[in-house]
């Protein structure tokens, strides 16, 4: 087999689909192990309090499926963009894990200007789950969540285990 030199690509980059920024957004990221599972009633509190001060009524936090964005303040741009405000970091969750209306949070990040304002990532937890009265270090005190789909975990279960009981 001959290798062949391939040709150089003349085609202009696109850019305008740029999903990244050059510059690192994210300064700090911590998992949160174990993850935290937040019940009903405790994520219904949270997203009612983060709703309560969101970006756009004069608060600082940005609530979505996928968690909870902190700003450094009310968003003023043009037509409701984020403007002089700035993103300091973000609580990030699985919604309707591992049951419908639970919350699974599982990371935490701090960006750069939130490291420069003085941010850590038990900080910015600590400052999310407290709008919902959670206190992050009491973790292992929470319930512990229904299995997923309870039948099918007594099925593999039963897979496992032979006649006599003992698994193999």
């Amino acid at each position: 087999m001959t290798p062949f030199p391939a040709p150089p690509d003349t085609r202009p980059a696109h850019r305008s689909f740029r999903l990244t920024r050059s510059t690192p957004s994210v300064a700090v990221a911590s998992q949160v192990r174990p993850a935290m599972v937040l019940a009903e009633q405790q994520a219904r509190v949270l997203l009612t309090a983060a709703e309560r001060a969101d970006v756009s009524r004069g608060g600082c936090l940005s609530a979505g499926p996928a968690g909870i964005q902190v700003w450094s303040g009310p968003w003023d741009g043009v037509l409701g963009t984020h403007g002089s405000s700035q993103h300091l970091g973000s609580v990030d969750w699985c919604y309707d894990t591992p049951t419908r209306h639970y919350i699974t949070v599982y990371r935490v990040m701090v960006t750069v200007r939130g490291v420069a304002a003085g941010q850590t990532t038990t900080g910015l937890l600590a400052r999310v789950l407290s709008m919902a009265g959670i206190d992050p270090g009491a973790a292992g005190a929470l319930p512990m969540p229904p299995p997923r789909d309870p039948f099918r975990a007594r099925a593999v279960r039963d897979r496992t285990e032979g006649a006599d009981g003992s698994t193999s």
